[in-house]
């Protein structure tokens, strides 16, 4: 399905994805800690959510009419601070004190500590299960609101993720939407030799659901596939992404490495030169 969206609206979210990632670089290079490549991956895909698809709002993280994300792959929480703050929901200089003593910028989202983190994530498998919730609960309050789920593809190795899927199908969850981010890595190696996951997109088709391939770094597709899961009655939409694990650095792209690192002083210095600034 193609949107009316225009070639400025897609240069205005190419550029806000360019700001995340170097958001995420420079607070993942403060902290010292924390998980680069994944963050990275998604950019493009948690962009066109908080600054095209979901109707949020910042001043209010707590509006009843709201659409939902949960960061199922909770690891890649630096993608969703960068988003939250470049949205208004806290001052962007909190970005800094990730995963430090004390901050509401933890390791992985926390709810209780954090505006606009829907629910605490990182224990992997767990957050499809949470989002069917959310959306069940939504449709028996008459909402027209939607949820979003964002996994990683290595999470996808679970088991709960499958009784999930199932769940989702068996209850005709309209209003959910998921997304694999689908980079071909994860910690210990490529998904095909730890626990293949292939042919994924025949895979979630058995399992009821409406299944979008799409690249997942080209805005436009994004946009497309957001706006085509929008339209989908009676069953659930999974969109499978297929992404670069550290996309945006060449030097950390396609390598698991950098699943769990995070950059060097003398990396964030090259990286912000490929990507064309600090920040915004």
């Amino acid at each position: 399905m193609k949107s009316d969206i225009t070639t400025r609206d897609i240069d205005f979210l190419k550029e806000k994805a360019r700001i995340i990632r170097i958001e995420i670089l420079k607070m993942l290079t403060e902290a010292g800690s924390g998980h680069t490549g994944g963050s990275l991956s998604t950019a493009d895909i948690v962009t066109a959510l908080y600054f095209y698809k979901m109707r949020h709002k910042p001043k209010d993280p707590k509006w009843r009419e709201r659409d939902r994300f949960i960061l199922s792959k909770g690891h890649a929480a630096p993608v969703l601070y960068a988003a939250l703050a470049l949205s208004g929901y806290f001052d962007k200089s909190l970005l800094n004190t990730l995963r430090k003593l004390g901050s509401p910028l933890q390791g992985h989202p926390c709810s209780k500590m954090l505006q606009g983190v829907e629910i605490s994530t990182g224990s992997l498998g767990q957050g499809l299960s949470i989002a069917n919730g959310i959306a069940i609960g939504l449709k028996l309050d008459g909402l027209a609101s939607r949820v979003y789920c964002l996994l990683g593809d290595g999470e996808t190795q679970e088991g709960q993720v499958w009784e999930a899927a199932m769940t989702a199908a068996h209850y005709r969850l309209d209003n959910l939407c998921a997304i694999i981010d689908n980079n071909g890595l994860q910690i210990d190696g490529y998904c095909s030799d730890v626990m293949c996951i292939e042919p994924i997109v025949d895979k979630w088709e058995a399992f009821g659901w409406y299944v979008i391939d799409i690249n997942g770094h080209d805005m436009e597709a994004i946009v497309n596939a957001f706006n085509e899961a929008e339209t989908v009655k009676n069953k659930p939409t999974m969109i499978v992404a297929r992404t670069v694990k550290g996309k945006g650095v060449s030097f950390f792209e396609g390598k698991v490495q950098y699943h769990g690192i995070t950059p060097t002083r003398e990396e964030l210095e090259r990286a912000l030169k490929e990507l064309g600034g600090d920040g915004g």
